[in-house]
């Protein structure tokens, strides 16, 4: 089981939902990579309404109902693991948006009994 407090670093990528990587969806792929990657955790959070760098707005309003909602894939962990998983991301990432943030984390832990 990963332990983590303390100082840590969050990654946070944003993209868009229909992006993907060889036919999957490209934040299923990250999330699957920091797995593999043996990361603490990632969760991905679909936004109601953005824009990035194409300035077109993406909405779930009905009357202007968007099929690329912004989705962001965040994942906090020791700053040398989350930096070692960067240049997945270079492979990954062709448009979007990767920012890392300075945490730090207070509480962290799992459900008894969950495999990892």
């Amino acid at each position: 089981m990963t332990r983590l407090t303390g100082p840590a670093l969050r990654l946070t990528v944003f993209v868009g939902e229909s992006d993907t990587w060889r036919h999957k969806p490209l934040f299923s792929e990250i999330v699957h990579r920091a797995h593999r990657a043996g990361l603490a955790g990632a969760s991905v959070l679909r936004g109601i309404e953005g824009f990035g760098a194409s300035s077109r707005i993406h909405t779930t309003r009905v009357l202007s109902l968007s099929e690329d909602l912004p989705v962001a894939v965040i994942v906090v962990d020791d700053p040398d693991r989350i930096r070692a998983f960067l240049p997945q991301l270079d492979e990954l990432v062709t448009e979007g948006l990767v920012i890392l943030d300075d945490v730090e984390v207070i509480r962290y832990i799992g459900r008894q009994g969950e495999r990892r």
